[in-house]
């Protein structure tokens, strides 16, 4: 028996570093909106159901995802208080759950079932990760073995975590059954006073359950900010349908 599959697509964000009035999702990347380029990937996949999360005013963002549902986060108060907010729109839903970010908009189908596949070897969570040609800045992610030890934000990173080449590049893949206990755990003690999904990892092995990660391709899983790196993604992806 194969599980049902859900995506939760977070596309709250606005447009403002993309110095547009559109919402950051709805920008456009090879002729459609962002979002519509990960509904493509995920209906190839034959997903059982599609949640949209989005801000209180993304009126556009909702009509573009008819006829999947869409959920509205009240409030921005981080990643996983995003999350949470497909609550009800999941309810009942024990399958497998793949957390997107509405600006990662290029991930295959091929990766994301990668990161399916490896969450049924007994993980309650996946993070996809990739080994950019430059750390920057992103969150580490600190391996025991063949099992996720934490992911470390690169401003709280030791010398020796910030030697890390792993990195997060935000999705995740969930055990349905115990996903909504793991994010209803997490606490906003930092600076921000925020919701971070990244914490899913610590309350999840706090919980006994095991965390692991798949390697994804840099390009593929890169995030757009800003119109620059839109533009990359946009040659990313004509490169792969070789145009």
């Amino acid at each position: 028996m194969t599980n049902k599959i859900a995506a939760v697509i977070l596309g709250a964000g606005k447009g403002t570093r993309m110095k547009s009035d559109l919402p950051k999702v709805m920008m456009p990347l090879a002729g459609k909106p962002m979002i519509r380029n990960i509904i493509d990937t995920l209906e190839q996949m034959n997903i059982d159901e599609i949640v949209v999360v989005t801000a209180p005013d993304g009126d556009m963002v909702r009509k573009e995802v008819l006829p999947y549902k869409s959920t509205i986060q009240d409030k921005q108060l981080g990643t996983g208080h995003a999350v949470l907010s497909a609550k009800d729109a999941l309810k009942g839903f024990d399958g497998d759950v793949m957390v997107i970010f509405g600006d990662n908009p290029i991930i295959t189908k091929e990766t994301y079932q990668k990161a399916l596949d490896e969450l049924h070897k007994g993980y309650a969570i996946v993070v996809m990760g990739f080994v950019p040609e430059d750390a920057a800045r992103y969150g580490r992610l600190k391996m025991k073995g063949n099992e996720l030890e934490k992911i470390v934000e690169f401003k709280d990173a030791t010398d020796e975590e910030k030697a890390i080449k792993l990195c997060n590049s935000g999705c995740m893949v969930f055990d349905g059954k115990t996903m909504f206990d793991i994010l209803d755990c997490i606490g906003n003690e930092n600076a921000a006073g925020e919701y971070y999904l990244t914490d899913a990892i610590a309350v999840a092995r706090s919980k006994g359950l095991k965390c692991g990660v798949i390697e994804a391709d840099a390009k593929e899983v890169a995030g757009a900010n800003t119109r620059e790196e839109l533009a990359l993604l946009e040659s990313f992806l004509l490169a792969r349908k070789g145009k």
